[in-house]
Parts: structure tokens; C-alpha cells; sequence
């Protein structure tokens, strides 16, 4: 019992990173955007590395050892383009302008921590890359209820969206603590675009920062919700005698947590991570991740 709250710990404290993205929303006098590029290129070497090294491979391990050779590799296989499967589908239930990754430029933020600071027009806002933006996609001018209506979709649709990172995060600390502990650091480093993402529309539609915090702070709870709900369901219809997840079981869930960190890393991470520095910022904090990580992995061996 001992793990599951050790487990349930770090599955919440990645989720409540996204009170760490608002927190920095609103305190910070500037954005450190090459800060973030190399934070965000850490995390997902951090999950790709975790994903190929340790988890894919303890799959296999499980699913061999109870369907033999040929069909555990092709039950890992099959379980690991499931998890990619099914947080793609869950990606594409986000439109894209409450997108939780979408970079929100310096005058865009500006009026969070300075009252004085103009609220920013859509057409003159642009990203840190130095393109406009699509007309409206940030027009914090609009009609308040718009604003208040995307900031609440956004937070619902990154609450689905943290559901299975939840998990992985959890089944990860239940098998290995330390190893949970590495993928939690990396799904919290993650999650702070993500609290920013909520906390700018639902700031600009009530005006009120403590409002904007908690919803950020909320969203961020679905993974430990999340993870919680998905395990008590196991337990209870899979579980043993004892209501423990049988070791097959174990190894098709490493199989689909190894494919949704694979596809976060690749398709939301690195993105990000290059949108947000410049140069080489993003492979050395993607190389970073993956040299910490090995090395984290061979002391613990």
C-alpha cells in the first residue's frame, strides 16, 4: 500500500505543475522562452529515453514470460502503437486555439503581472517566432463570455488530455518508485505551458488572478483523478485473488505508457521546444534529458 501513495504523490505533483505555469504567468516580469526550449527538450529526452530503455523493454519482458517469445514481442508491439493510438485520439478532441501547447508572446502576457500593460490587439500580437497569428486566435478583446468559454475548454480538454499522461506517470511509480519519480519530473516540466494556457483567457474574461489560478490548478488534478479512477477499475475487474494487476496486465499497460510518452515527446515536446529557443537550445536540452536519465538509470542499478 505503501508504493500506491508513493504513486499517487507523484502523479500529483506532475499534475500540479500546471499551477507552476500560472504562478510564472503571473509573477514573472519576462518569459525565459530559451529557459523553457531547453526545459521542454529535457522532458521529452527524459520520456524517450525512459520509454525505449526501461519500460518498452520491461513490457516485453512481462508479455514474454506469459505468452512466450513471437507473441509477447507482438503484444508489446501491438500495446505500444495502442497507447499512441489512444492519446492521439484524445489529442485531437483539443482545437486547435485551445491548443496547451500554443506559445503566448511577451505582450500577450505583459498584462497578467502589469495592470498598466494595454490589452493586446489580434491583429499586431505575434508569436515568439516572429509570425502573426491568425486573426482572433488571441484577440483578448473580444466578447468576455467567448474568452471565459475557451479558458473552461481549455482547462476540460487538458483535464482529458492529462488522463492517460496520469497514468503512466502512476503505473510507472508503482513499478519503480525512482523511475516514477524521473517521469514525474518530466511530465510536470511538461505541464507548465499547460497552466499558462488555462490562466491567460480565464484572466482576461474575469480579470481576476486567483480565479485564473485555480482553474490552471484544477486542470492540472485529472492526472491523479485520472490515474486513481483507471487503477481502482483494474483492480477491481482484473486484479487477483489478492487485487493485484496480473504481471500480463502489467505488460500490455508498460507497452501503451511507453507509446503516449513517445507520442507527447514527439509531438507536443519537441515542437514546443523549438518554437520556444533558438539554435541548438532544443537538442542539448533533448540530449540533456537522455545522458540524466541513463545516468540516473546505471547508479540505480
Amino acid at each position: 500500500m505503501r508504493d500506491v501513495w508513493i504513486a499517487i504523490g507523484l502523479t500529483t505533483f506532475a499534475g500540479l505543475a500546471t499551477g507552476i505555469g500560472s504562478t510564472i504567468a503571473f509573477m514573472a516580469k519576462r518569459t525565459d522562452y530559451r529557459f523553457l526550449s531547453v526545459a521542454t527538450g529535457f522532458s521529452a529526452g527524459v520520456m524517450l529515453y525512459v520509454s525505449f530503455v526501461e519500460i518498452f523493454i520491461k513490457g516485453t519482458e512481462s508479455l514474454i514470460t506469459r505468452y512466450g517469445d513471437y507473441w509477447g514481442h507482438w503484444l508489446n508491439a501491438a500495446s505500444f502503437f495502442g497507447g499512441m493510438l489512444l492519446i492521439g485520439i484524445v489529442d485531437n478532441l483539443i482545437p486547435a486555439a485551445g491548443n496547451p501547447h500554443e506559445i503566448h508572446s511577451e505582450e500577450e502576457t505583459a498584462p497578467l503581472h502589469d495592470p498598466s500593460a494595454p490589452f493586446p490587439e489580434a491583429m499586431s500580437v505575434c508569436n515568439i517566432t516572429g509570425r502573426e497569428t491568425s486573426y482572433g486566435m488571441h484577440d483578448y478583446n473580444i466578447y468576455k463570455k467567448n474568452l471565459m468559454r475557451m479558458g473552461l475548454f481549455t482547462a476540460l480538454a487538458i483535464g482529458i488530455h492529462n488522463f492517460p499522461e496520469g497514468l503512466a506517470t502512476f503505473l510507472a511509480a508503482l513499478h519503480d518508485p525512482s523511475l516514477g519519480i524521473a517521469i514525474a519530473v518530466a511530465i510536470a516540466i511538461h505541464n507548465i505551458p499547460e497552466g499558462i494556457s488555462v490562466a491567460v483567457p480565464i484572466f482576461y474574461a474575469t480579470g481576476n488572478r486567483r480565479k485564473a489560478f485555480v482553474y490552471s490548478l484544477f486542470s492540472g488534478l485529472a492526472e491523479p483523478v485520472g490515474a486513481i479512477i483507471a487503477f481502482l477499475t483494474m483492480r477491481l475487474f482484473i486484479g487477483g485473488e489478492a487485487g493485484l494487476i496480473p504481471s500480463h496486465v502489467m505488460g500490455i499497460l508498460f507497452g501503451g505508457v511507453a507509446g503516449i510518452m513517445v507520442y507527447i515527446s514527439l509531438d507536443e515536446l519537441l515542437p514546443a521546444s523549438r518554437a520556444y529557443g533558438r539554435g541548438h537550445d532544443s537538442i542539448l536540452g533533448l540530449v540533456a534529458g537522455m545522458l540524466v536519465m541513463a545516468l540516473s538509470l546505471l547508479i540505480m542499478k
